[in-house]
């Protein structure tokens, strides 16, 4: 059965389940890491993904009859990249101007990677 697991990091596979343990270990086969932008997506083949199970935060089994009935653009692995890149430079520039407007007022802002994960 074909499952999609959103990881903690945020991205998305989408593969066969193979193996899973008490843990919330996956062995997912014949994968690939589905990247969203807009209502375009791309899919990047990577075979067999062994996920840890902390990293886990969504696993679902996916409908086969309705999985092509979605309103997205299945685009190239070159393209959904590029706009991905896009999509990430605009977040930043958005990003740095809050923090200019921030400091403009007399606020500090702790930048994210000064920051613990957990």
């Amino acid at each position: 059965e074909k499952h999609l697991v959103l990881l903690r990091d945020g991205r998305t596979l989408i593969g066969y389940l193979r193996s899973i343990d008490q843990f919330a270990n996956l062995v997912l086969h014949q994968t690939v890491e589905r990247i969203h932008v807009g209502k375009k997506y791309g899919d990047i083949p990577r075979g067999i993904f062994v996920v840890r199970g902390e990293n886990v935060v969504l696993l679902g089994e996916i409908d086969l009859e309705k999985e092509s009935d979605t309103p997205l653009q299945q685009v190239s692995i070159e393209e959904i990249l590029e706009e991905q890149r896009v999509e990430l430079q605009a977040k930043q520039e958005s990003e740095k101007l809050k923090v200019q407007a921030l400091k403009a007022r007399g606020l500090s802002v702790p930048r994210a990677d000064t920051l613990d994960e957990y």
